[in-house]
């Protein structure tokens, strides 16, 4: 078992009185930096990932509004070029950043870890850090969410370093720079940089990474990590670090898996196994409370996802929301949203804090959103739910060595914001022969509703791994009450390989016939196969919609709206544009003049929804799918909306680039759009050109004919 060395802070056995006078006094400043109040945020900017420590993705800004939003244009586009990068982590690359704009200065990141600085005006690129990430190393993922900010109010208003931007990397690294020069902070851990492979018990390089963000508290920086959990039982440490924003020397650390056994939570691993397991790792985006000095942690499944046999017990700490004190790192409360994960149902939103009225008394609240569709709200200081949560009897295992929780938690209010189950009578398809197939593929697996557990048989997991709610999570309007969500509605199968099987296939090369992918589980006695429920034609066999926004109102626990979100317009031949829904990867932002903004869907639209109906009121068109989540900022009198339209790994057939995108009203410089781009870019101009130009060759090919046949009878005379 590794344990977190702390030589750099070992306090030497010397009590004399002016020795532990100063460690009282070091301790007491400690406290105080951790626990500084929030600083006022400008309405103008954006210095958060979630535009504030508790990621509401909530903007005062309402320059844009309901009357004027559709006359929204594009302002200006900045391209990375990372799209002309011809290496193989281009394929599986997700361009996922939302920026800051502090100080008059966007940031960004990109899929490969560099750190680019814009003119908010222009877009124009003022510089650009390139930490050389190993293009040549397999990765798990290969994403950045984005960047973190922190000003070191020490220092005199103009000095060097006084404002830093913060990147965490895909190779494990936490980087340091100066906001105004792109440099390395050379104070900053090892000239600039701090390497967090370090204590981890590292197994696979590229297989831990960080791909979100740092959280910024006080003067500490809080560091998840993100693991690949399908490789085995034994892998890395899943550990949330607090590091010095100035000096980057670490203040302490968590581990979401309990090895004291003098840990309350101990007790939920049976036997030794919680010194084997990894992961439980918060790869997601971690929220902080300045005022109350908490720190919100939301954690993974331990590792293997699919089989628990090896790690028997509740499992707590993992797939939860743990509050931690942030100048100890000691848990202060923690809720979990599923016991002994056998699902991947990680809590991959970031947890929003807001303030719920209840009884005529105003209550700090957060939301925890699930890949379930489960929506937990909780007593931000006790983690107490603020609507009642029961638990039920769920379906049992039937895999000799594993053992399922008999329970799990539900929510009674509100209501599950996606369909939980999906019978042989639901099957849906493109035509009469897709749903046959469909109907029948269902009814050969295990479908007994959530949380079935993994089978040997073949189970159906729905809604699947990829959500209900990913790491697009929800934003937060206050003025109504609102929390507003991005949902997926496909299902997945999950089928268990025994061991010797899984080498049989793989030794053979029988294996690559398989659609999926597959999950080797080292340590386990069963390797795993996962692929999504599609028809022959490649449509989910579940009805559509496949995604959906959405709005809860809070204070009555009841969803307010849903709208379909994305077409096929990109995933269908000829462009159609079948009001579907699609895959959704991103999340919201809302405006204080009732506006939602989301991307995230697989077609190429920037849209904007009424916040308070759902109704959807724009849509602007990008060079690639917005898998990512939007903000807006003021610049000089004017609101700009901005989106990375890069497309996913993933959804490849959907279009690929690199291109960051604002969005304004129209100014008098701006580029005047071509009358052909106006017809292309109307939501479904491609399919209506491209039937166009199909109903023009028929023409064509119908009067050449009869041309053709008219001179042949003259020839023939």
């Amino acid at each position: 078992m590794n344990r977190q060395k702390y030589s750099r802070f070992e306090i030497r056995r010397c009590f004399s009185f002016q020795k532990v006078f100063a460690l009282m006094i070091a301790v007491c400043l400690f406290g105080l930096q951790a626990n500084a109040p929030a600083q006022a945020i400008p309405e103008s900017d954006w210095p958060a990932y979630g535009r504030d420590g508790g990621g509401s993705r909530y903007s005062p800004l309402d320059e844009i509004n309901r009357q004027n939003v559709s006359e929204l244009k594009v302002a200006w586009t900045y391209r990375t070029g990372e799209a002309d990068a011809k290496i193989r982590l281009r394929e599986k690359s997700a361009f996922e950043a939302t920026p800051l704009l502090v100080d008059g200065t966007l940031y960004l990141s990109t899929p490969f870890n560099r750190v680019i600085a814009l003119d908010p005006a222009t877009g124009a690129e003022r510089w650009k850090y390139d930490p050389a990430v190993n293009l040549l190393q397999g990765y798990s993922e290969v994403t950045s969410r984005g960047v973190s900010t922190w000003v070191d109010r020490r220092l005199k208003a103009n000095a060097a370093g006084r404002r830093r931007i913060f990147v965490a990397t895909i190779d494990a690294r936490l980087i340091a720079l100066d906001a105004v020069t792109g440099a390395l902070c050379k104070d900053f851990g090892q000239d600039g940089q701090v390497d967090l492979t370090r204590e981890v018990n590292l197994v696979d390089r590229g297989d831990y990474q960080v791909t979100s963000p740092p959280a910024v508290i006080g003067d500490l920086l809080i560091v998840g990590s993100s693991l690949g959990d399908n490789r085995g039982v034994e892998l890395e440490r899943g550990i949330v670090r607090a590091y010095d924003a100035r000096t980057g020397r670490l203040h302490w650390s968590w581990d979401p898996i309990p090895k004291n056994a003098a840990d309350p939570a101990h007790k939920t691993w049976k036997g030794e196994n919680s010194t084997r397991t990894g992961a439980a790792n918060a790869w997601s985006v971690i929220s902080v409370d300045p005022q109350r000095s908490l720190v919100f942690v939301p954690t993974s499944s331990p590792s293997p996802d699919f089989y628990g046999g090896e790690r028997k017990g509740g499992n707590s700490y993992a797939n939860s929301v743990v509050a931690l004190r942030a100048s100890t790192g000691k848990v202060v409360w923690h809720f979990q949203a599923v016991h002994h994960d056998l699902w991947d149902y990680d809590v991959a939103s970031q947890p929003v804090l807001i303030t719920v009225k209840k009884n005529g008394r105003m209550i700090p609240a957060v939301a925890v959103g699930t890949k379930i569709g489960h929506l937990f709200l909780l007593h931000r200081e006790t983690g107490k739910p603020l609507f009642p949560v029961e638990e039920r009897s769920v379906p049992q295992t039937d895999v000799e060595g594993e053992e399922s929780s008999p329970t799990q938690p539900f929510p009674l209010l509100p209501r599950a914001l996606v369909p939980q189950k999906l019978a042989p009578e639901d099957a849906w398809g493109m035509t009469p022969a897709d749903r046959d197939w469909c109907r029948d593929r269902i009814k050969s697996l295990r479908s007994e509703g959530l949380f079935t557990p993994p089978s040997l048989k073949g189970t159906i997991i729905f809604p699947g791994n990829a959500g209900g709610m990913n790491w697009g999570g929800m934003s937060y309007y206050p003025k109504r009450g609102l929390l507003i969500a991005s949902t997926n509605r496909f299902a997945t199968v999950v089928k268990l390989i025994p061991r010797e099987e899984y080498n049989r296939l793989r030794s053979s090369g029988e294996g690559m016939r398989f659609k999926g992918e597959f999950g080797r589980q080292t340590g386990a006695p069963y390797a795993m196969h996962r692929e999504t429920l599609l028809s022959p034609s490649g449509a989910p066999c579940n009805p559509p919609p496949w995604g959906v926004l959405a709005a809860v109102d809070l204070k009555a626990g009841k969803i307010l709206w849903e709208a379909t979100l994305g077409t096929t317009e990109e995933l269908a031949p000829l462009g159609i544009a079948l009001n579907t829904g699609t895959p959704t990867l991103g999340g919201p932002l809302v405006t204080a003049s009732g506006l939602v903004f989301i991307g995230a869907a697989a077609d190429k639209y920037l849209r904007a929804f009424d916040a308070a109906s759902g109704a959807e009121l724009w849509q602007g068109r990008l060079p690639a799918p917005g898998i990512a989540t939007p903000m807006t900022y003021e610049w000089e009198g004017r609101q700009h909306v901005v989106i990375a339209a890069g497309g996913h790994g993933d959804l490849a057939v959907a279009g690929r680039g690199d291109s960051f995108v604002a969005f304004a009203l129209a100014g008098p410089n701006d580029p005047q759009p071509t009358w052909w781009s106006r017809i292309i870019d109307r939501p479904g101009g491609r399919m209506w050109i491209s039937l166009g130009l199909l109903f023009v060759g028929l023409l064509a090919v119908v009067l050449g004919s009869r041309w053709l046949i008219r001179r042949w009878r003259l020839s023939g005379k």
